[in-house]
């Protein structure tokens, strides 16, 4: 299965978006754009902010559509930057997801705005998932919640009674998902990261709470009997 990327689109959001450097605000907009794009790398959902509704002085040393935040103290070098591509986002800026702190309305958001259109869905089924990790089953379960997410391949979130966990060792690797929360990875002696886990998902996906789902890229899946095929995406 091929993975392919939609063409990127601006819209206009009602929300209202504040962007902190070090709990200080540095712009703050009911009038904010959404681009939506997803490609390799930093190419994900993100908030452009109309020039007007960022505090005065703080972007400094422009160049080349880039500028420097500061704010009291605090420098993040590099930390806004313009958008040539689509003509609605003229005269707007956008800020580092990494370097500041972002907000919808009071609500702190993580690694990247929300895309309205992104659907996150979890399912409980009753198939039989096995998972083979270089031809070793380290999971087999009849009780799988799947989740279906836009433009990715179907997960398979295991209970970990069903998963040999003996196999599996806890890695350093933390990644955070705007849709689901905080995952936590775990590694097979064969394969790093293999696998991740969510112990305290956003409210509006409790579901996957805990269970563990495996990188089809990385494994042999087997559902209901029949090989899936890796898909082919940027995790492969």
């Amino acid at each position: 299965m091929a993975f392919s990327y939609p063409a990127s689109f601006v819209e206009p959001t009602h929300r209202r978006v504040r962007v902190r450097l070090g709990g200080t605000v540095v712009a703050d907009s009911t009038r904010a754009q959404l681009l939506i794009q997803y490609a390799p790398g930093p190419r994900l959902p993100t908030y452009y902010l109309p020039r007007a509704d960022v505090t005065p002085g703080a972007l400094v040393d422009g160049a080349g559509g880039r500028w420097s935040v500061v704010a009291g103290d605090r420098r993040a070098e590099s930390a806004a930057w313009a958008n040539a591509e689509h003509p609605e986002l003229a005269d707007h800026v956008t800020f580092s997801w990494t370097d500041l702190d972002w907000y919808e309305e009071d609500e702190q958001v993580f690694a990247h705005a929300r895309d309205p259109h992104h659907r996150v869905d979890t399912v409980r089924s009753s198939r039989r998932v096995e998972v083979y990790v270089k031809g070793e089953l380290v999971a087999n379960s009849v009780r799988p919640t799947l989740l279906f997410e836009t433009h990715l391949p179907t997960r398979y979130y295991l209970p970990a009674t069903d998963v040999r966990t003996d196999l599996l060792s806890a890695s350093d690797t933390i990644s955070y998902c705007p849709y689901k929360g905080w995952a936590r990875y775990l590694s097979h002696p064969e394969v790093a990261d293999v696998a991740w886990s969510y112990p305290d998902p956003i409210p509006e996906n409790p579901k996957i709470r805990d269970l563990i789902s495996f990188y089809n890229e990385r494994v042999d899946l087997v559902v209901d009997g029949v090989p899936l095929e890796p898909p082919q995406t940027p995790w492969s």
